[in-house]
């Protein structure tokens, strides 16, 4: 199959990128393909012509949209036409526009999902590793909520649950010793509304960031609340609360489950799903290492931890596993003797 783009010649050097590098990365995902860009042409031969030829298309709307088109876009647009969706909606979806101008948008299906889905539904469960925009959007969203007037305040709260330290070595009464446990909500709050904005709402508590102890006995109206860390909430937690949930309010709770920082690793996340299943107006969104917007490595990292953990349980079901390659040097003690014994040995 042969097909040929033509992209306004105003778009293709933002097209092909510094020195071809986005039609490198175009390339290394489509390797059985043939692509070549002449003038204003982009030719594409092989099996995969058509999506590619979608994919150039795409990216010529992000571009004349305003959008930086750079080997991350690249794939994260790749991603979003391989789950059938339509990349420049799905990046061009602004959230809300920051103190700084910045537009918020989602970057990825999957955090486009996790976006409608808290449109769609009172409770909405975003479970997915670090990195995948969950906290990030759900501010973003609270803050867009609050100056649509949809809810009166926004209620921000995490579990005070020690990963590793100990809180009693921080100095300071209660507050400021959890302080640093909720310093991820205060800084994506004080990004999306600057120092002062942020500052004046938290005095005036139009927003509301505390430890998830103290939201027992509460019943909160038009409120928008989200749960951070939830996975190091037990489940006498969780269903606390959830019951606090009041009239015209909404609800986000975002977790990792395999980050379980409790004692006994007793969270109450990983089972919640089978027991809300079927309730109208929850929904839970899966996000993976494919929604990762951070740093290219941490996307690499969460795949390296999976892969390892599948590993582990190939080897407690006493199934044979492939042992994944990665790149950079490795070292065990049993490596580092044999490498001293053969250099004796010399």
């Amino acid at each position: 199959m042969s097909v040929t783009v033509t992209v306004p010649n105003h778009l293709m050097a933002g097209l092909v990128g510094p020195l071809n590098e986005n039609l490198r990365s175009i390339q290394e995902a489509f390797d059985s393909a043939r692509i070549i860009a002449r003038g204003n042409e982009v030719s594409i031969e092989g099996e995969d012509a058509a999506l590619v030829a979608r994919l150039v298309d795409e990216l010529a709307l992000l571009i004349a949209g305003g959008q930086v088109v750079d080997p991350g876009v690249v794939a994260r647009t790749i991603d979003i036409l391989r789950a059938d969706q339509r990349p420049s909606e799905v990046l061009s979806a602004e959230v809300l526009r920051s103190a700084r101008g910045r537009s918020v948008r989602p970057k990825s299906a999957g955090q486009k999902h996790y976006v409608d889905a808290i449109g769609d539904n009172v409770v909405t469960f975003g479970i997915g590793p670090a990195g995948t925009g969950k906290s990030y959007l759900a501010v973003a969203l609270a803050v867009q909520a609050l100056q649509a007037k949809s809810v009166d305040r926004i209620i921000m709260t995490r579990p005070a649950v020690e990963a590793g330290e100990n809180l009693g070595f921080l100095p300071g009464d209660m507050m400021a010793k959890i302080d640093p446990y909720l310093r991820p909500l205060y800084d994506a709050l004080y990004d999306m509304l600057g120092t002062e904005g942020a500052r004046r709402l938290l005095e005036n508590g139009t927003v509301e960031v505390a430890p998830l102890a103290y939201m027992r006995g509460r019943t909160l109206n038009r409120s928008f609340m989200i749960l951070d860390e939830a996975q190091n909430a037990t489940p006498e937690q969780l269903k606390m609360f959830l019951t606090r949930i009041g009239f015209g309010s909404k609800v986000v709770v975002n977790g990792d489950v395999t980050q379980v920082d409790l004692p006994g690793g007793r969270s109450g996340l990983a089972e919640l799903e089978h027991v809300l299943a079927g309730v109208e107006g929850v929904a839970f969104v899966h996000l993976d290492n494919r929604d990762v917007v951070r740093h290219r490595i941490v996307a690499d990292i969460v795949s390296a931890y999976d892969a390892y953990q599948a590993s582990l349980d190939d080897a407690a079901s006493g199934r044979p596993s492939v042992r994944v390659s990665r790149r950079g040097p490795s070292w065990s003690p049993q490596a580092g003797d044999a490498e001293t014994q053969r250099r004796k040995a010399r």
